[in-house]
């Protein structure tokens, strides 16, 4: 494992290095990296770090989140929270009602089936917009406004509401009784569950880092920690471990904006690494030889359903005081599909083959999540990346950014 480690580590910076050459993200190369070092093209990645690549994948993406909810304030948040609410779920029922309806006539699914690949490729991806999103944070671009808070809040409420309507419908398709009305009750509740108790667990961090002053290093190491373990309570209680990192970070920030800089600097640091592995795993996942039973109909659902989807999110964004280009900009960060795609795309398939179903559907439906990928993470994340150097304006650092670039600029503190 330690040997795949280090070619992770090795190829991911060069391919990281190589695509900002060209001016593209260098998550795209890091993307490419993986898939071509994976276990379906040449094989280099030993099956012990294929195991735990879902373990590794998801402390990555709550570092991420964590440094996103350090920066997230009750200001910009109060901006956004009408329009991110409709943006967490308009556009993805739009996009998965198309594929839902198209489905039969050009993959030759049923209705059921369309609708479980639907909500499948409706989800957006927390990994590539998260990342990109906090580049424009830390550049200060559209901040005035709350853009990248307005996309990082939708987004994350998209992945609960499609994963919640997708566990539905494949339950009630493989013959598993379920109580829909709770279950789409469940969906609220589960936001405001998640965000309530990071709330509280970031209110008691707070409390026991002013009470015993460690280090901003082992404050960071601490609410990491923290928040894995919340990740872990989802097998018991209705929690999103994402939603509620981001809570933590965000209660710190409200009620010391010094510490919550201090340890968004260090969780920067361990970002660094912990990239990397993200986007070289979530590559990992990709047999690119499955796409090919989607066929080019699978190419024309999927660009049908982004169509769908970008008239939904133009219309949540039109009562904001976004400009034409911030809207477009908002629509253009809707569009890559990655992370939960390589999740749960292959979970249909062995929810049909444990109820003893025809298994046909459920191969196509993996093919077209792979698919939807290829075709998606790597234009999706360049599309956003150019469209936010030209669409969205610098504004002047707040007082909390000045604080952050000061500390940056002085090295932290040691540790």
């Amino acid at each position: 494992m330690a040997l795949s480690l280090a070619i992770i580590i090795i190829f991911g910076l060069i391919g990281d290095w190589l695509f900002k050459k060209i001016r593209l993200p260098g998550l795209v190369g890091m993307l490419l990296v993986g898939i071509i070092v994976g276990p379906y093209a040449l094989g280099w990645l030993s099956k012990d770090i294929i195991n735990i690549s879902a373990d590794l994948r998801m402390i990555a993406l709550i570092i991420i989140l964590l440094r996103a909810g350090f920066e997230m304030s009750r200001e910009t948040l109060n901006k956004v929270g009408k329009t991110a609410i409709r943006l967490s779920f308009i556009p993805a029922t739009l996009e998965a009602a198309a594929i839902t309806f198209l489905g039969p006539y050009f993959l030759g699914l049923s209705y059921m089936e369309s609708a479980i690949l639907g909500f499948i490729l409706a989800a957006v991806s927390p990994a590539v917009i998260v990342q990109l999103m906090m580049r424009f944070i830390e550049e200060e671009k559209g901040i005035e406004k709350g853009i990248p808070t307005l996309v990082l809040a939708g987004a994350c409420m998209d992945d609960v509401y499609n994963i919640t309507i997708y566990t539905i419908i494949i339950g009630v398709y493989t013959g598993y009784k379920i109580n829909i009305a709770w279950s789409l009750a469940a969906i609220p509740v589960s936001i405001c569950l998640s965000i309530g108790i990071g709330i509280l667990v970031g209110y008691l961090l707070y409390c026991l880092f002013k009470r015993f002053s460690p280090r901003a290093t082992k404050q960071a190491l601490t609410v990491l920690g923290v928040s894995i373990l919340l990740s872990q309570l989802e097998h018991w209680i209705p929690i999103v471990s994402l939603l509620a990192a981001i809570s933590i970070g965000f209660i710190i920030l409200e009620l010391d904006e010094a510490m919550a800089h201090k340890i968004s600097a260090k969780l920067g640091k361990i970002w660094v690494f912990a990239e990397i592995i993200l986007f070289v795993l979530v590559g990992a996942q990709v047999n690119i030889s499955v796409p090919l039973r989607a066929g080019l109909a699978g190419v024309l659902l999927i660009i049908i359903g982004l169509v769908s989807r970008s008239i939904g999110t133009y219309l949540c964004v039109m009562g904001s005081n976004l400009n034409f280009k911030e809207r477009m900009f908002v629509v253009i960060s809707y569009i890559p599909k990655a992370t939960v795609q390589a999740a749960i795309g292959a979970a249909p398939l062995a929810a049909m083959n444990l109820a003893g179903m025809n298994t046909d559907a459920g191969e196509l439906i993996l093919a077209m999540a792979v698919l939807s990928i290829l075709l998606t993470a790597p234009l999706g994340a360049s599309a956003i990346s150019i469209a936010g150097e030209r669409f969205l304006e610098k504004g002047s650092p707040t007082a909390s950014h000045r604080d952050l670039e000061a500390f940056i600029d002085s090295g932290g503190e040691t540790a």
